[in-house]
């Protein structure tokens, strides 16, 4: 294929060419994606790839783009076909007047990639993105180590179900997929997709706004480029059947300040005297919160 270390630069990314694998260097700027600039670069293995084609864009421009093999990249299996086109970290935009340049580019790749290797990965072979990360959703502040998924309430935002199930930690054992879907749709979600003690996938607990393993987004909460990533992430983590590897190989439990307990615990009380709480749940929940200072 393409000489090693060979780049192809675009007006976002600049592709540089390796023996096994493709590196995605993504540009940072105003005009760049914001999820182009929280992906930083990627590494994309030759094996990840089912197909290239190169295609007439908008205004003078010609896209360059590899298509990734369903289940090989876990960033694109959360995004289930969600991305706005010009989200796509697999297109390649470029001015019209390189399009000889791109399609050598094009016809190497083509030949680099092994017969038969345009079906259904059997596992990941482009790596999630690192954790820890987190992210604000509309109701809740969402964290995930590599080993856990953790969802804490904003009384803000969060239903008074999702009040009165308290703060929810799910290990990644418990966990057998992710929903997400965009926050630039009607509805936008993450859903945990939870096993029973069989092993089982659990029915759906309603719509996510009731649902304590689910948090809701709205205007500027849990947008894109944070929320897909860390989808991924937990993703890849659930189907390597382990959990992912925290930075430093170090997973850190954040402990709550003492002010935002009083402010939980002041919501909690409203709950309780409006009748939306029993004594029992409010006398529990309020010693949950306390153990967390």
């Amino acid at each position: 294929m393409a000489r090693m270390g060979d780049v192809l630069a675009g007006f976002h990314a600049a592709w540089e060419f390796g023996s096994d694998s493709v590196l995605i260097r993504f540009a940072r700027g105003i005009r760049t994606p914001k999820l182009f600039q929280a992906l930083g670069e990627r590494r994309i293995p030759l094996d990840a790839i089912a197909a290239v084609t190169l295609t007439p864009g908008k205004r003078g421009t010609v896209v360059l783009r590899a298509e990734p093999r369903p289940g090989a990249d876990p960033l694109m299996e959360a995004a289930a076909g969600q991305l706005k086109e010009a989200s796509d970290p697999y297109r390649l935009v470029l001015p019209a007047e390189r399009e000889t340049l791109a399609e050598y580019y094009a016809d190497e790749l083509r030949a680099a990639l092994a017969p038969g290797d345009a079906g259904p990965a059997e596992r990941y072979l482009v790596p999630a993105p690192k954790t820890p990360l987190q992210f604000k959703a509309y109701d809740a502040k969402a964290s995930f180590d590599g080993r856990s998924v953790v969802f804490r309430w904003f009384w803000t935002g969060a239903s008074s179900a999702k009040w009165k199930a308290g703060d929810q930690t799910f290990a990644v054992a418990d966990l057998c997929g992710v929903q997400w879907r965009s926050p630039e749709l009607f509805e936008g979600h993450l859903r945990l997709l939870r096993r029973d003690a069989g092993g089982t996938e659990t029915a759906q607990a309603g719509p996510a706004d009731q649902d304590p393993g689910a948090v809701v987004f709205g205007l500027g909460y849990g947008p894109v480029h944070e929320s897909l990533p860390f989808a991924a992430a937990v993703l890849a983590a659930v189907r390597s059947g382990g959990p992912a590897a925290a930075v430093d190989g170090v997973a850190v439990e954040a402990r709550r300040a003492p002010g935002e307990v009083a402010e939980r615990i002041r919501h909690l009380g409203e709950l309780h005297s409006a009748g939306l709480v029993t004594d029992e749940e409010f006398s529990t929940k309020k010693a949950e919160l306390l153990a967390e200072l």
